[in-house]
């Protein structure tokens, strides 16, 4: 029996991969992945919107809670900290109770913005946030937009 090397050598490329096949499967799978991230986020955007949304529709539900004890809503200047704190600015309501542990931060991580009386709703107060950008503008997210939607 002759034993040569070749048939082997020639046997073991055949069944490697080639850098070339290596760095095709890398970018293909590069690919797959940036569009599925691209995807992804539109749904991200999506979700923090309609978090935004409900945590308008608790706020707001507390702000109803706190007219119907007080006979008003909280002044501008109290703010949604008087669903949190006893407000000790003029006026100051003789049957506050607390109805949030705290007012909660939108999806953003920025305060909700709190107007009375009110100027963009029919409502006596708006409760809004300033969305994505942070900028009071018409892509704002509040109460005139949570109250066609029902």
């Amino acid at each position: 029996m002759k034993w040569s090397r070749h048939p082997r050598s020639s046997r073991r490329s055949s069944t490697a991969f080639t850098l070339i096949e290596i760095v095709l499967v890398i970018t293909i799978i590069a690919v797959l992945g940036a569009a599925t991230i691209y995807l992804i986020k539109g749904n991200v955007d999506v979700a923090k919107e309609t978090r935004v949304d409900s945590d308008i529709k608790n706020i707001l539900t507390q702000l109803k809670m706190y007219e119907s004890r007080n006979l008003q809503p909280p002044t501008k200047e109290q703010g949604l900290a008087a669903l949190v704190t006893k407000p000790t600015v003029e006026p100051v309501p003789e049957r506050w109770t607390q109805l949030l542990e705290e007012v909660p931060k939108d999806a953003w991580n920025r305060e909700y913005q709190y107007q009375y009386p009110a100027k963009r709703s029919k409502a006596d107060y708006d409760v809004f946030s300033l969305g994505r950008d942070g900028v009071e503008s018409a892509d704002d997210i509040g109460n005139w937009k949570t109250a066609r939607a029902e």
